[in-house]
């Protein structure tokens, strides 16, 4: 028995189609991160999940149960906002515990439990104080306290780590990295940020368009991407795509005297004509002697620091690599290397992945 399963839900708003037949099931304890830039609907799920919105139509079940038309109380789920929601007038010991004394829980079992999250989020000595005396990442704690006293079957996270400077995000996911470790919950949790969702989920569905372009584990979606989307999306700096075409000899890189061979798993796959999409991540790119090469003029450096960033030119077409800090780059042409295994395929007219 699936601990969440989400069948074919839609969503529609006059005639505009939110959500357009979702189907996810997740298994107890799995840590699902709905990714996708603004307007792809993660947000609208998640809200369907909770009980905040009604879905046209499909289903969503908690368990064994249907919870649609069922009030968000009695769902078991918790959820945790953006805006973390917590009451200015209350301590922190109050707004953890206040769901549990809205539900009559008695004030010994409730002080509890409120001592056992605080201990956990590390925010013991935080609980006589009010949120206006908190940090952004001590609110979030708390805000995550809440729902854990609650220990419902699923917790809902709707983008909690926005608010958040970049050095307060990194220690707050690995926060909660460690809470789910530890306490084995389904998660679903709404995110654009491909970096939240690569550390944190054992599952990622990409949304776009209301609708799930690909839905694996991390190293699924960032090894073999399903679309160009989900290519593009996922991967900092982006996936460098070259427009080819395939030939007799190879894969005929377009304004490029460059042609590749054309990769074994690819065969039969492809047909002479077509044209392609050639993918190829920055850091698969090298100086260092390997298999195959391109020849690009280099545009751009910046250094990082841990990784020196090239833009160069091909032909026409630009390309993206991640070198060594030290790397010495002239003006001249640089010979970019790359195994065949780096190596991604994608129809130009569908979007799809060849091997698909």
């Amino acid at each position: 028995m699936s601990a969440l399963e989400i069948q074919n839900i839609r969503k529609t708003y006059g005639q505009v189609e939110t959500l357009k037949g979702i189907d996810i099931a997740l298994e107890s304890g799995e840590f699902l991160v709905l990714l996708g830039s603004s307007g792809c609907g993660k947000s609208t799920l998640l809200n369907i999940i909770a009980g905040l919105a009604e879905a046209t139509s499909g289903d969503v079940r908690i368990g064994a149960r249907s919870v649609l038309g069922v009030h968000p109380k009695d769902r078991d789920i918790a959820m945790v906002f953006q805006s973390y929601a917590l009451y200015p007038n209350l301590t922190v010991h109050r707004n953890i515990g206040f769901g549990l004394e809205m539900r009559k829980v008695p004030a010994a079992e409730r002080d509890k439990a409120v001592r056992d999250a605080a201990k956990l989020l590390q925010i013991e000595n935080l609980l006589d104080r009010k949120p206006s005396q908190l940090s952004g990442g001590q609110r979030q704690r708390v805000a995550i306290g809440r729902a854990l006293v609650r220990k419902p079957e699923v917790f809902l996270f709707d983008e909690p780590l926005s608010n958040l400077d970049a050095k307060l995000r990194m220690e707050m996911r690995t926060e909660l990295k460690r809470l789910h470790q530890m306490l084995k919950t389904t998660v679903v949790y709404v995110t654009h940020d491909q970096i939240e969702a690569m550390t944190l989920a054992t599952r990622i569905a990409v949304m776009r368009d209301g609708r799930i372009e690909q839905l694996g584990t991390p190293e699924e979606i960032y090894n073999s991407p399903a679309t160009l989307y989900v290519a593009t999306f996922v991967g900092v700096p982006p996936m460098n795509l070259l427009k080819t075409t395939v030939r007799p000899d190879g894969l005929q890189l377009e304004a490029a005297a460059t042609c590749l061979p054309l990769p074994e798993r690819f065969k039969g796959k492809v047909k002479e004509g077509q044209q392609l999409v050639l993918g190829i991540r920055p850091e698969a790119l090298r100086l260092e002697q390997a298999a195959l090469s391109i020849e690009a003029r280099p545009e751009i450096a910046e250094l990082t620091g841990p990784e020196l960033v090239v833009t160069a030119i091909a032909g026409d077409q630009r390309l993206t690599a991640c070198l060594p800090p030290r790397t010495p780059i002239s003006n001249g042409k640089l010979k970019l290397s790359f195994d065949d295994e780096a190596i991604h395929l994608f129809d130009a007219e569908t979007g799809l992945s060849c091997l698909r």
